[in-house]
């Protein structure tokens, strides 16, 4: 009999849980169906362009997309480049840039995606950061990090003898395969000189 006792009091919490207030058994479950919160998720792959882009802008970079079901829902971006730089569809969630990028400058950009309710400007999900990388292309040649390298050696050294070490730089992004791999070449007095990709 204690063990029907404690059952039947299980069943009755919920329902007097709310100060008090009696409410049906039916009441009780439409209200914890209409309650129950959907899982939302923004859903996109990492954004990137390519610097320097050729074509006519705007440039396409990405779509945000959000799984909010709303019919009045609103794409918006935040961030010290949203709205000026790149710009968002609000129906779509498709970004664009609107200048030509130049990753030697700025490598990638961080903006905030919010989606909204039209009707009300009420947020209908938690905003969320995410990162439009560059892309390097092979656009920068190598320089020297200064104007003139002295180098000396004692007369008759043995052939091989260090003389000197110079080195240029590339700024393109040295994580792509050959964008920034320097080489060097003596052009003038090889019959006596040679110099090898360490400089």
């Amino acid at each position: 009999m204690s063990h029907l006792i404690l059952l039947f009091s299980l069943f009755l919490a919920p329902a007097f849980a709310d100060g008090g207030s009696q409410k049906s058994t039916q009441n009780l479950c439409s209200d914890n169906v209409s309650h129950k919160r959907q899982k939302r998720d923004w859903i996109w792959n990492q954004m990137h362009i390519k610097e320097e882009i050729d074509t006519p802008l705007p440039h396409h970079v990405g779509k945000i997309t959000s799984s909010v079901r709303n019919n009045n829902a609103k794409y918006i971006i935040e961030g010290e480049y949203a709205n000026t730089i790149f710009k968002v569809e609000e129906t779509s969630g498709d970004v664009y840039a609107f200048e030509r990028l130049d990753r030697e400058k700025k490598a990638e950009y961080e903006l905030t995606a919010l989606i909204i309710d039209r009707t009300n400007n009420r947020s209908l999900e938690r905003p969320s950061k995410f990162i439009i990388k560059v892309y390097d292309i092979n656009d920068n040649a190598p320089v020297f990090v200064q104007k003139v390298f002295n180098g000396s050696v004692p007369e008759m050294s043995p052939v091989g003898t260090s003389v000197t070490k110079v080195t240029a730089v590339d700024a393109d992004d040295p994580t792509v395969s050959g964008h920034a791999t320097v080489t060097y070449q003596v052009t003038t007095g090889g019959e006596y000189f040679t110099i090898d990709d360490s400089g």
